[in-house]
């Protein structure tokens, strides 16, 4: 993984993005704090996240397409410099009457995020060999548990001591710096670099002038090859299973910690930094794992390993044992995305890598979104508990699917078996050769 990390260009985008993504989870912790604080309302603080959810659901497959257009380092930047502006706007904000600033600008910040995400992915494969793919993803996954696992604190700390300004301010600098680091990238001279710079040089101009019919074209031909290509379909499959379970904890944590574990949200904290932990140890491990075993069966058997613990965490509600339980289920969660990522840039052509990661970002939102109605709605009827349970069943379906879809996917397509000719036939055959 150090090799990989070695490498100039590879280097520049991961180092930019744990600046970026500290920001962010910096960002992302004061803001709900500081919505509350003005309003004291729940509602208030909710709306937040509801607008912020909206533009992956509605343009995350969309944004896709222009990710398919245009350089993806320029991309880049240019999101990176974008975000910078929205967040001034966060700093007229004092009273109540003005959080409607608020809700605009995390709009905004998640709509163009929307073009971001998947031009990142899709750019690795330009980056790196493929041999060196499932590291750096390994790598990725890492910088995201690592900034999980400081940004949160930091955040607090600087809310705390030196109010919202502070972190407005540290968020603003991280995506300056983001923005400066992958403009330093160097993309290699292949074909779809190259393409994708002439399609950059009339991209100002073709977003106003390329007619809607040609977007929704390229649209629905990456949405064709979700449908055509057995493996993506698979994967799109598995994870939208996957993600229903994801809304599901993402809702019933909190409540899990207040009312089983009868704890205060410093375990919440040590819940959560217990997870990034076991995501870092995971990422570390995955690049190892996958030369024995194939990525299907990796897949497969980090998300039972993952849905054991949640299973665990129902049954066992003991401080000592839900800690190393949500250490192992950290891992086991990166072991499940970092293969279905290295597979998807392994076996779709770049060109349409945009697309596949931004339809698959939106299906995340919609099964998220699916799993979070669950749970709010069941979560105070059923209990808590078996909620955990019925969680934890997506979690196992998604994994079975997985040991059986994948690996079918992958299977090389045999060739019809050629019939014997009949006397006639083969008289013909042997006059044609002689």
């Amino acid at each position: 993984m150090l090799a990989v990390l070695r490498q100039r260009n590879f280097g520049l985008l991961w180092v930019g993005q744990i600046i970026s993504m500290v920001g962010d989870w910096v960002l992302f912790v004061s803001l709900p704090f500081y919505i509350y604080t003005l309003t004291g309302s729940t509602l208030a603080t909710g709306i937040m996240f509801i607008v912020q959810t909206i533009p992956r659901l509605f343009f995350g497959s969309v944004a896709g397409v222009f990710v398919d257009r245009w350089n993806r380092k320029y991309t880049m930047v240019i999101v990176n410099l974008i975000q910078a502006l929205i967040l001034v706007p966060l700093f007229l904000v004092r009273s109540q009457d003005l959080i409607w600033i608020i809700y605009i600008c995390a709009f905004a910040d998640s709509l163009v995020s929307q073009f971001f995400n998947p031009a990142q992915t899709a750019i690795i494969p330009m980056l790196v060999e493929e041999k060196d793919l499932l590291p750096a993803n390994s790598l990725n996954s890492m910088s995201q548990e690592l900034t999980r696992l400081v940004g949160p604190s930091l955040g607090g700390l600087l809310f705390g001591l030196l109010g919202v300004g502070s972190v407005i301010t540290l968020d603003l600098i991280s995506f300056l710096f983001s923005a400066a680091l992958v403009a330093l990238i160097v993309l290699p001279a292949r074909s779809t670099a190259a393409k994708q710079e002439q399609q950059l040089a009339g991209s100002a101009s073709s977003m106003v002038m390329n007619s809607l019919v040609k977007v929704w074209q390229e649209w629905r031909a990456g949405m064709q090859l979700v449908k055509k290509e057995q493996l993506v379909s698979a994967i799109f499959i598995i994870i939208g299973i996957a993600m229903v379970g994801e809304g599901i904890i993402e809702v019933l944590i909190a409540p899990y910690v207040e009312r089983v574990l009868h704890s205060t949200p410093l375990v919440l904290g040590w819940l959560m930094s217990a997870q990034a932990i076991g995501g870092i140890l995971g990422s570390l491990a995955i690049p190892r794992l996958s030369k024995i075993i194939t990525p299907g069966r990796l897949m497969g058997v980090c998300g039972l390993t993952f849905s054991i613990g949640i299973i665990v965490l129902a049954i066992f509600p003991v401080l000592p044992v839900i800690v190393p339980v949500i250490t192992i289920g950290g891992a086991g969660a990166v072991g499940f995305f970092i293969p279905m990522l290295t597979l998807i840039q392994t076996n779709v052509a770049n060109e349409y890598q945009g697309r596949i990661f931004g339809a698959l970002n939106a299906i995340q939102a919609i099964a998220m979104l699916i799993g979070m109605s669950m749970a709010s709605v069941l979560g105070d009827r059923i209990g808590i508990v078996p909620m955990m349970v019925i969680d934890a069943g997506f979690n196992i379906l998604a994994a079975l699917l997985t040991f059986m879809l994948i690996r079918v996917s992958l299977q090389p397509v045999q060739p019809p078996a050629r019939t014997k000719p009949v006397s006639g036939e083969l008289g013909a055959q042997e006059s044609a050769t002689l």
